[in-house]
């Protein structure tokens, strides 16, 4: 039912700063909440940042402070602007969509992205 198209990952420098975009699609699915995850060395993922689609958003201890989540409103899309990088930072992020379409029998569904490589080294 839902699919997601990752985009912004790449190379950044200490200090620098990314936005990377997470745009979902489908048909006939009501989606409840999106985000980014992150995995650090192959660890477990952790919440960067997420948006519930009614309006609370929740960041990690990590992002809070120079990580931005927003929605398009427009579209079944969330932007995360990342500033003052640090070496850190460096994982694989993961976009995530918990969704639903209870008229096709799907409930409290969860979807991961593939995820991009965000390197920060110089």
């Amino acid at each position: 039912q839902v699919h997601v198209v990752e985009s912004g990952g790449g190379l950044v420098q200490p200090g620098g700063s990314l936005r990377l975009s997470c745009a979902a699609s489908g048909s006939g699915f009501s989606i409840n909440r999106m985000g980014w995850y992150r995995s650090v060395q192959g660890k477990a993922r952790e919440l960067v940042a997420s948006i519930d689609f009614g309006g609370p958003i929740k960041y990690g201890d990590a992002a809070k402070g120079r990580f931005t989540i927003s929605r398009e409103n427009a579209k079944n899309a969330v932007t995360l602007q990342m500033n003052s990088l640090k070496p850190d930072d460096t994982a694989v992020y993961y976009c995530y969509v918990a969704w639903s379409d209870p008229l096709r029998g799907y409930y409290g569904m969860d979807y991961w992205g593939k995820g991009t490589l965000v390197p920060v080294s110089s």
